[in-house]
C-alpha cells in the first residue's frame, strides 16, 4: 500500500513538474516562480483598469509600487488609462491585500499568491513587500495579440528560496551617481533581488561625507562623493522598493584613500599615502595596535551607522596580507606580547574591536571570508567570495556554515570576470552539500558582485544586466529551474524590458561606437560587437596597470558584452549542423557567414583613426575565412591550400585584439574541421 501512494506522488511530482516546463516555454517570467497554473481566463488591459489596496499602507510602499506599476504598464501597452493612482474602492479590478507592513529584515516574508481571472486580478501577502513582488510578476506577464494587451489567465504561488539576494556595487574604483544607483535599484526590484550592497570605500577613494572627519570626504574621493542627505534618499529609495542596504567601509586593508586623509593611523610611519589610481591589492593598512584607530572607527561609524537602519555592518576585511605590519617593529612587539602568531591572528583580533564598537550601535559585523578565523566570534556574517580561482578547494560557503557562522556567497557570481551568464547560472548557492537543518537556515543566500575597477556610469549597466536579472533566479526560484535554454529566451524579454527602467545597457553600445566612429555609419562596428566579447578574468588589466581610475573607458572592448548576441545564436547553429548536418542550422551559418564576408567592406569605408584602427585585420580576417567556409560549404569542397589558409586565419583570429576576444572563433575552427573531413579534394 504505501509503495502505491510513494508511486502515485512521484506520478503527481512528476506530472506537476512537466506543467512547469511547459509552462515556462510560454511565459518569459524571471525569476521563475514555486508553483503557477493556468485556469484559461483573460483579463483585457483598458483604460478603465484600476488597483485598489487593502491593507495598511502605513509606509506607502504599495501605494507608490502600484502606481510606478500603472505608469509602466500604460508605457508598456500603449493604453490611455483614465485614473493613474490606486483608488479606495472594492469593486477595483486588480485588489491587493496583505497582512502587515515589513521591516526589512532577513526575517520578512516575501511570499504572495497571484489570481488573474476574466473580470479581477486578486494579490494576497502577507507583507507589503510581499505584494511588491507580486506586482512585479504581473506586469511581466503582459502580453498581447494583434488587437488587445491582456494578462493571461494564472494562479501562482510564489516565495524565494533564499532570505539574501544580493547585488554588490562598488563605487569606490569609479564613483557611480545617485542617477545610476537609482536605476539599478529599480531594476533589482524588478527582478526581486532585496539587498543593495553598496562598497564605499576603497584605496580609490572615499564615497561618503563625514562631518566628523571631514578630510574622508574632502582629501580622499577627488570631490566624487555621497553628501549624507543623498545616502539618506537611496536608502528610502530602496526601502521603497523592498530592498535593504548594507554599507561596507573595508578596513583594516584597503585603505589607501583612508591613509591620505588620515596618515597618523597608518601602519608605516613616513609612508606616503595617496588616492590609488591603478587596481590591484596595495600596502597602505591600518594600524591595529594604536587605540587612536579604534577611537576614529568607533567616532565614525557613530556618525555613519544612523545612516543605514539595517543591522549588518560590512568592515571588508579582505585581502591583506600585512607587509605594513610585519615591517613595524611596534606591531611585532604588540603580536608577541598578545600571543599573536599570524598577521591573521592580529586582524581577528582588530575584527573583535570592531565587532564590540559595532554591537554597541546596533550592529552586526559582516565581512569577506578572511575574517573567518578559528577565534572570531560566530555572530559575524561570513561572506565568501574566495574558491577554486583562488586556490581553494571549493568556496568558503559551506565551510563558514558548518562551523556556525550565517553566511552569504559571491564566489560564482563575480559578473565583472566578463564570464558568460550560462557560467554565473549553473552555480547553485548550496551545490551538492549535505546539510542540516540548521546549516542549511545559516545559508543566508548571495550576492552578485560588480567590482567597479573596469567600469563607469556610461558602462556599468551592461557589465550588470542583463546576467543579474538570470542570476537573480538561483537566488529565488526552485534548485530545480536550470534550463539553460529556457532561461535564454526568458532572459531575451526580461533585458528588453529593463530599458523601461533607465537601464542603458542596451543603447549606450551605440553611444561608445558612434565615438569611435566620430560620427561615420556605425554599421560595421555593431556587427563586430555582436561577436566580441571583453577579455575574461580580469586578462584586460591584467596586473592592474594597463588602466587607470581615469583612463577611457569608451573603447571597443566597453561596447561589447559577456555574451556576444550573434556568438550565442552562430555558435549553436554551427554546434547543431555539425552533429546532425540540419538544413535549418545550415541556413543559419549561411547567413551569418555572407554577413561577415560582406562586413569589411563597410568597415573600409570608416575614416580611421588609432581607436578604430586596432580592429582592421580582425574585420579583414574574418571576412575572408567567412568567404571560404560559405565557399566550402556550399560546393561542398575544400583544397588542402585553401585549408592551410583558413587555419592561418583562424590562428590570427585567436589573438586578443583591442582587448576583446573573438567569441565565435572555436565554431569557425570547428566548421573548418568538419570541411577537411568531408570535403578535402585531392
Amino acid at each position: 500500500m504505501n509503495r502505491i501512494v510513494l508511486i502515485i506522488i512521484a506520478g503527481l511530482f512528476s506530472q506537476l513538474a512537466a506543467s512547469q516546463n511547459a509552462l515556462s516555454e510560454k511565459y518569459n517570467l524571471m525569476p521563475w516562480p514555486q508553483e503557477i497554473q493556468e485556469n484559461n481566463s483573460k483579463f483585457k488591459i483598458n483604460e478603465a483598469l484600476t488597483i485598489t489596496i487593502l491593507g495598511d499602507d502605513s509606509k506607502e510602499r504599495v501605494h507608490k509600487a502600484a502606481t510606478t506599476f500603472l505608469r509602466r504598464l500604460s508605457g508598456r501597452t500603449g493604453v490611455f488609462i483614465d485614473t493613474g493612482f490606486p483608488v479606495e474602492s472594492k469593486n477595483a479590478a486588480i485588489k491587493i491585500n496583505f497582512e502587515t507592513v515589513s521591516d526589512l529584515t532577513i526575517h520578512q516574508n516575501e511570499s504572495y499568491t497571484l489570481e488573474i481571472k476574466n473580470d479581477e486580478i486578486l494579490i494576497q501577502a502577507k507583507t507589503d513587500v510581499g505584494a511588491l513582488r507580486a506586482l512585479e510578476t504581473l506586469l511581466q506577464l503582459t502580453t498581447h495579440n494583434t488587437s488587445e494587451y491582456y494578462f493571461p489567465g494564472v494562479t501562482i504561488q510564489d516565495a524565494p528560496r533564499f532570505v539574501w539576494r544580493g547585488l554588490m556595487i562598488d563605487v569606490a574604483r569609479h564613483f557611480q551617481p545617485v542617477g545610476v544607483i537609482k536605476r539599478n535599484l529599480d531594476a533589482m526590484a524588478s527582478v526581486k533581488l532585496n539587498v543593495f550592497h553598496w562598497h564605499l570605500t576603497d584605496d580609490q577613494g572615499f564615497r561618503v561625507e563625514s562631518k566628523v572627519y571631514p578630510k574622508l570626504h574632502e582629501l580622499a574621493s577627488d570631490g566624487l562623493y555621497y553628501t549624507q542627505a543623498q545616502i539618506k534618499d537611496v536608502v528610502q529609495y530602496a526601502s521603497n522598493l523592498g530592498i535593504r542596504v548594507i554599507p561596507e567601509f573595508d578596513v583594516p586593508g584597503h585603505a589607501s584613500a583612508f591613509l591620505t586623509a588620515y596618515p597618523e593611523l597608518g601602519s608605516k610611519d613616513g609612508y606616503k599615502n595617496n588616492i590609488e589610481r591603478y587596481a590591484g591589492v596595495f600596502d597602505p593598512t591600518l594600524n591595529p595596535i594604536k587605540e587612536e584607530t579604534y577611537i576614529f572607527l568607533k567616532n565614525l561609524f557613530t556618525e555613519i551607522a544612523p545612516l543605514f537602519p539595517d543591522e549588518y555592518f560590512h568592515i571588508g576585511g579582505d585581502e591583506n596580507a600585512g607587509k605594513h605590519w610585519t615591517e613595524n617593529k611596534e606591531i611585532q612587539k604588540f603580536k608577541k606580547k598578545h600571543d599573536l602568531k599570524t598577521n591573521h591572528d592580529l586582524q581577528t583580533y582588530f575584527n573583535i574591536r570592531l565587532e564590540k564598537i559595532l554591537k554597541k550601535l546596533d550592529k552586526k559585523l559582516m565581512g569577506w571570508d578572511e575574517i573567518m578565523t578559528p577565534t572570531m566570534p560566530t555572530t559575524a556574517v561570513i561572506h565568501s567570495w574566495r574558491g577554486t580561482n583562488e586556490g581553494l578547494k571549493s568556496s568558503t560557503l559551506i565551510e563558514a556554515a558548518k562551523k556556525g557562522y550565517n553566511t552569504v556567497l559571491s564566489n560564482g557570481y563575480y559578473i565583472d570576470r566578463m564570464l558568460s551568464v550560462k557560467h554565473h547560472y549553473t552555480v547553485d548557492p548550496i551545490g551538492k552539500a549535505v546539510l542540516t537543518k540548521e546549516e542549511r537556515k545559516r545559508i543566508l543566500g548571495a550576492e552578485t558582485t560588480m567590482w567597479s575597477e573596469l567600469v563607469t556610469p556610461l558602462t556599468i549597466d551592461s557589465r550588470i544586466w542583463p546576467r543579474t536579472a538570470a542570476i537573480a533566479e538561483r537566488y529565488w526560484s526552485a534548485k530545480e529551474v536550470n534550463d539553460v535554454d529556457n532561461m535564454f529566451q526568458r532572459m531575451s524579454a526580461v533585458n528588453l524590458q529593463l530599458e523601461e527602467l533607465g537601464i542603458t545597457h542596451i543603447r549606450n553600445r551605440d553611444v561608445i561606437l558612434r565615438n569611435m566612429a566620430k560620427g561615420q555609419d556605425i554599421t560595421s562596428l555593431i556587427t563586430l560587437s555582436n561577436i566580441c566579447e571583453p577579455l575574461k578574468i580580469y586578462s584586460r588589466n591584467e596586473g592592474g596597470t594597463e588602466y587607470k581610475s581615469f583612463s577611457p573607458f569608451t573603447l571597443f572592448a566597453d561596447a561589447c558584452t559577456a555574451d556576444a548576441k550573434d556568438a550565442l545564436i552562430f555558435n549553436k547553429n554551427a554546434s547543431q549542423f555539425i552533429d546532425n548536418k540540419s538544413n535549418r542550422s545550415y541556413g543559419k551559418i549561411s547567413y551569418y557567414l555572407e554577413k561577415w564576408s560582406r562586413n569589411h567592406v563597410s568597415f573600409t569605408k570608416i575614416s580611421k583613426n588609432p581607436i578604430v584602427q586596432p580592429l582592421a585585420a580582425l574585420s579583414k580576417n574574418l571576412a575572408e575565412i567567412s568567404k571560404s567556409l560559405q565557399r566550402s560549404l556550399q560546393t561542398k569542397k575544400i583544397t588542402q591550400e585553401e585549408f592551410s589558409v583558413c587555419k592561418n586565419y583562424i590562428t590570427q583570429l585567436r589573438e586578443p585584439f583591442a582587448d576583446t576576444e573573438l567569441a565565435i572563433v572555436d565554431s569557425l575552427e570547428k566548421l573548418l574541421f568538419f570541411c577537411e573531413a568531408n570535403y578535402l579534394t585531392k
